[in-house]
């Protein structure tokens, strides 16, 4: 019996990410502290961590913690930013920092855009008319995920041997209108599409809006007790109280097992729930 060549025996799942720069926005708390953590396992020596968010303190302990973790005493380099990235020179921050990383002998480039922000849901959508309180919400939460990975996909181009993602945290709330919720249902929405044209626009990208399900997070606390919506409201409440919510951990071990896998189509909209 003849051996199997290389080209026909079926591909194995990836066990790392190899030697890598993988940055994740919103890293301070919540899902992005808790990918922070658990992606730290899964890039070899050598590889990049940069954390960014607008709380230092909270960063600065993260940092100190994977420092002294098993990949950190390994070689893994964990950097910081404290940015707003609301505001320009919040992103130019963290690009600055990203020019740091020489990308000659890296495997892979991950972008973990997760930080955004539920805005004011005590509210429904036609209280809205004060036109900078809008462009404050969507600078943060829309023009900000956008130019960071422009920039950054521009300052690591396409070459052999690189595998390039990009991560949208996204939400059910991408393609479900929630009464009350008109920013943060609108933020989303536009996200989305915007990574699934960047997919078309770059075959060779990996691109997935993943949608990690209702995390017990500061954001469902203040979804629980500020929504106008009663019925959302309650819904919340019912969710807490019966113990449907689910820790970061889960929904984090779910995204990394589709990234290692690597067999979505590119700019898809995955709901943890449908994985």
């Amino acid at each position: 019996m003849e051996p199997e060549t290389t080209s026909e025996m079926a591909p194995s799942q990836a066990r790392d990410f190899g030697r890598a720069l993988c940055i994740i926005t919103g890293a301070s708390k919540g899902f992005g502290w808790s990918l922070a953590r658990e992606i730290a396992a899964l890039l070899k020596p050598g590889s990049v961590l940069l954390l960014v968010a607008r709380s230092g303190d909270k960063l600065l302990e993260l940092q100190a913690d994977l420092a002294s973790s098993e990949a950190g005493k390994a070689g893994l380099l964990v950097r910081c930013v404290v940015a707003d990235l609301g505001h320009k020179e919040g992103v130019e921050n963290v690009i600055r920092e990203v020019r740091e990383t020489p990308g000659e002998d890296l495997d892979h480039l991950l972008l973990f855009n997760n930080a955004a922000s539920l805005g004011d849901v005590s509210r429904y959508a036609k209280s809205f008319t004060d036109m900078d309180e809008v462009d404050s919400y969507f600078s943060f939460n829309v023009s900000s995920a956008l130019c960071l990975t422009s920039s950054i996909l521009g300052e690591f181009p396409p070459r052999s041997g690189l595998r390039r993602c990009v991560v949208n945290v996204s939400s059910l709330c991408a393609v479900t209108p929630f009464p009350s919720w008109v920013l943060y249902c609108t933020g989303k929405a536009a996200r989305d599409m915007m990574f699934r044209v960047l997919a078309e626009e770059e075959p060779e990208l990996r691109v997935v809006n993943y949608a990690p399900g209702p995390l017990d997070t500061d954001m469902q606390v203040q979804a629980r007790s500020s929504s106008a919506d009663p019925n959302l409201r309650n819904s919340f409440a019912d969710m807490h109280s019966q113990g449907h919510l689910l820790t970061c951990e889960e929904s984090v071990a779910k995204l990394i097992k589709v990234l290692l896998e690597d067999d979505y189509p590119s700019g898809a909209h995955l709901d943890f729930y449908d994985l």
